[in-house]
C-alpha cells in the first residue's frame, strides 16, 4: 500500500534472488551488519520498493536492511491461478525461510500493513529466527470497515476482469495503485513502474490476501506471551487501522510506541528518515 520513492536501488544496494528452502524470493539488500539484520516485507499490492528510502539511513546506523517481494509479489514468483499456495501459514513459513537464508543470525523483522500480519503469523510459528518484530501500519485484526469495501471491489474486479482492465479502471478512478493509498501526481515515469509492478503480482495472491486482510483475527494475545521485543510504529493518521486501536494493540503487547507525524499509512514513503531513526532507536535498544 505505499508509492515507493524510486524502483532504482540506492548507491550501493544489491538486487538480486535469495535462494531459501522454499524457493528464490527477489530482494534487494543494502548495508552491513554492523548492528544487525533486518528483513523487510511489505503491504497488500506492494513490493520491496516501499521501503528504497529506508535503506540508505539504517546503513548509515549500522544496519543490514533486505527488502523482499512476497511469494507473487512483483518480481518474485508464484502461482497466477492457486489460490492456496498464499495461504496466510505458507506466506509465514516463506518469512522463516527467508530470515534463515540471511546467514546473520537471528534478524530484526518488519511487516508493514498486510506484511505485518503475515509477519506476526511467522512469530508465532517459530520466534527463533527473530530479534525483535516491528509492526508498522499493521493493526491487531482485519482492517477498518471502509478498506473492507475498497479490497473487496478489487477482488471482485479480479474475479471478471484481467489485470490490465483491472490497472485500466484503476486509472479511471483516480487511485495508480489500486490500494486505498490516495492519489498519485507523479510522471509518467511512476505511473509506468507501478503498472508494470501491478501487472506482475499473482491475480491469486492478491486475491488471498486481500481476503485475508478482510478476516484475520486477532491475535495480540498469542503475540505478548512471546518473549520478544514488538515495535508498534505508524504515521498520526490511518484509514486502514485507526490510531486508537493501533495504540491500544501496544498496550496490550507491552510494545514500544512510535507515531511518526506528517506520515498516514506508509511512515515508510511519508517521512523516511524520520522512520528509519525511530527503527534504528528501537533495535539499538533490543541490545
Amino acid at each position: 500500500m505505499s508509492r515507493p520513492s524510486s524502483f532504482t536501488p540506492p548507491p550501493g544496494a544489491r538486487a538480486y534472488r535469495l535462494r531459501t528452502a522454499r524457493g528464490e524470493f527477489a530482494v534487494v539488500d543494502a548495508g552491513t551488519a554492523v548492528r544487525g539484520t533486518a528483513l523487510l516485507v511489505p503491504g497488500y499490492t506492494g513490493s520491496k520498493e516501499d521501503f528504497t528510502a529506508l535503506h540508505e539511513p539504517l546503513a548509515a546506523a549500522g544496519y543490514r536492511t533486505v527488502a523482499v517481494d512476497g511469494r507473487g509479489q512483483f518480481e518474485s514468483p508464484g502461482a497466477r491461478d492457486d489460490e492456496t499456495a498464499y495461504a496466510q501459514a505458507e506466506l509465514a513459513q516463506d518469512v522463516l525461510a527467508q530470515a534463515r537464508a540471511l546467514d546473520d543470525g537471528p534478524v530484526h523483522l518488519l511487516g508493514h500493513s498486510l506484511g505485518g500480519q503475515i509477519s506476526r503469523a511467522a512469530v508465532l510459528l517459530d520466534p527463533e529466527p527473530f530479534v525483535s518484530l516491528t509492526l508498522m501500519s499493521s493493526g491487531p485484526a482485519q482492517i477498518s470497515a471502509s478498506q473492507q469495501e475498497r479490497v473487496k471491489l478489487l477482488r471482485d474486479a479480479l474475479a471478471v476482469l484481467t489485470p490490465t482492465e483491472v490497472w485500466e479502471a484503476i486509472q479511471a478512478m483516480g487511485d495508480p495503485q489500486g490500494s486505498g493509498a490516495g492519489q498519485l501526481d507523479e510522471g509518467l515515469d511512476d505511473t509506468e513502474d507501478l503498472r508494470r509492478r501491478w501487472l506482475a503480482n499473482s491475480p491469486a495472491q492478491l486475491l488471498a490476501t486481500g481476503r485475508q486482510l478482510c478476516t484475520e483475527p486477532d491475535r495480540v494475545d498469542e503475540l505478548a506471551a512471546l518473549a520478544l521485543p514488538v515495535h508498534v510504529l505508524s504515521g498520526e493518521r490511518d484509514d486502514t487501522w485507526p490510531i486508537p486501536l493501533l495504540d491500544d494493540m501496544a498496550t496490550r503487547l507491552k510494545a514500544h510506541r512510535t507515531v511518526v507525524q506528517g506520515a498516514e499509512h506508509s511512515p515508510n514513503t511519508d517521512q523516511p528518515r524520520e522512520t528509519a531513526r525511530a527503527l534504528a532507536d528501537f533495535w539499538n535498544g533490543t541490545e
